[in-house]
């Protein structure tokens, strides 16, 4: 909560109400930017270097939540949330580091592209996004 609270980042947590208000899921936005050599092709058209970009610092849901949708409604949250901000200040798109090549198959179903030289960074361009 330190970079909520230093302003570094946002966190967004949705809660059980039944479960005292229990944490079920979560997911966090950070203001980043990704080299041009980083980005797929259609996201570095016409960008400068480095490409300005929004980052899901992190996405959890907790286990028994898993399965259930909540992963993919946070997710869209998330782009709903960097799209508003992207009408703000420039912000080409929305990236993800994913931990393990499940994580990487959730984001690549939902529209990402990864990054040509890091498989595991991966890119959802605001332009055309996929979770509309």
């Amino acid at each position: 909560m330190s970079n909520q609270n230093s302003g570094a980042s946002r966190t967004y947590v949705v809660t059980d109400r039944s479960k005292q208000r229990q944490v079920v899921g979560y997911y966090c936005l950070v203001s980043a930017a990704l080299a041009l050599t980083d980005a797929p092709g259609a996201v570095r058209r016409n960008m400068p270097d480095p490409i300005p970009m929004a980052l899901l610092g992190r996405l959890a849901v907790d286990r028994s939540w898993q399965g259930l949708g909540l992963g993919v409604a946070l997710l869209q949250d998330a782009v709903l949330r960097t799209q508003q901000a992207a009408e703000i200040i420039g912000v080409r798109g929305l990236l993800a580091h994913a931990l393990n090549p499940q994580a990487k198959a959730f984001y690549e179903h939902h529209g990402f592209a990864a990054s040509p030289t890091q498989p595991m960074t991966l890119v959802l361009s605001l332009k055309n996004p996929a979770m509309d």
